[in-house]
């Protein structure tokens, strides 16, 4: 990459290419290299502009924004920050733009939506940060299916309880791994993603249609089963505990809305129920929460898995993560269902 970031921007707008194009235009770090109108016309200016950043629509006509980014996947992947009127968080279309390949997502600036200036301060962001992904994060990977010969694997013991958490770029992450994960692997997952609570209903909903194994909201008192994963926002506290031999989930508002220590609190939990059977992962998010959990899971005996943080969106957890404890395994997000897979078989 060269001094500045090369940005090509598609939108079938002439006024909202021209919008998008003068908040570039204050960044001295930043180039507008090409536009287009469509992701046919897209898809040919790519090899010729070699762009840093792809900032994409998703409603067009001709080629539309998901057709263009799953063609770009494959011919030319490239850093794409998805910016449509329809790209709002816990929307399904937003999912999918991170399915196939996108990522990052922004909403359309509005006056409608709040600060203009805060709004466009934000996409700049984005794309600086979008800049730095390496291609190893921009792989689309086929979801599983379920199966009913599978069925009932929820029946089997569970030898393996999985924490995972996420934050900042973890939709991306969450999307890449959860699907992979095979439902006949005798473990638990549960997940702490911070996202509002509206948007993690959405999300269950989504990823249970496109994961193979089932995909569940963490409730309290929820019978902990094999082959099932729970998903929590960060503005829970979901901890472990045993009943006549039996796992369940505690879940309770966090009591600090401001202060992240959700992931922590579920892996201390972990680690305490599991011991040897643990396993923690850490992606994609801003801050530390997830290291300390981390340490203890590993101080008990199990297994740390976090993600590659060149593959990361946002590259402070894993970061952090890797600063406080050695980790068992460090590998990209395409790869770590592999991994668990492998563990926990």
């Amino acid at each position: 990459m060269g001094d500045k970031t090369k940005i090509l921007i598609v939108d079938d707008s002439k006024l909202m290419r021209k919008a998008v194009r003068d908040i570039f235009a204050s960044h001295s770090d930043m180039e507008v290299v090409g536009e287009a109108v469509n992701g046919n016309e897209a898809l040919q200016l790519i090899p010729q502009l070699s762009p840093d950043v792809i900032v994409l629509d998703v409603n067009m006509p001709v080629m539309d924004g998901i057709t263009t980014l799953k063609h770009m996947m494959i011919q030319t992947p490239t850093p794409t920050v998805m910016l449509s009127t329809l790209t709002k968080d816990g929307a399904a279309i937003t999912f999918d733009s991170l399915k196939y390949g996108a990522v990052d997502f922004l909403t359309k600036p509005s006056s409608l939506d709040g600060d203009l200036q805060e709004q466009t301060a934000e996409i700049a962001d984005k794309i600086a940060i979008a800049a730095g992904v390496e291609l190893e994060a921009m792989q689309y990977i086929r979801p599983g299916s379920k199966d009913s010969s599978v069925a009932g694997q929820q029946n089997l013991e569970i030898k393996n309880i999985v924490a995972i958490g996420a934050a900042e770029g973890g939709y991306s992450a969450l999307l890449k791994l959860i699907p992979q994960l095979q439902p006949d692997v005798p473990a638990a997952f549960i997940v702490v993603l911070y996202s509002a609570g509206e948007h993690i209903d959405d999300f269950v909903r989504y990823l249970d249609h496109c994961s193979a194994l089932a995909v569940k909201r963490a409730t309290e008192e929820a019978p902990l089963e094999s082959g099932v994963c729970y998903i929590s926002s960060g503005e829970e506290y979901v901890t472990i505990r045993e009943q006549n031999g039996n796992f369940l989930l505690h879940v309770s508002p966090a009591p600090f809305s401001t202060r992240r220590g959700s992931i922590d609190m579920l892996m201390l939990s972990t680690a305490e129920m599991a011991g040897k059977k643990a396993v923690g992962i850490v992606v994609s998010g801003r801050g530390a929460d997830g290291a300390e959990g981390l340490c203890e899971i590993t101080a008990n005996g199990g297994t740390t898995i976090v993600q590659k943080p060149q593959s990361c969106l946002c590259r402070e957890m894993a970061e952090n993560a890797l600063k406080r404890c050695e980790a068992n395994i460090i590998v990209a997000d395409t790869k770590i269902a592999s991994a668990i897979n492998l563990c926990c078989a």
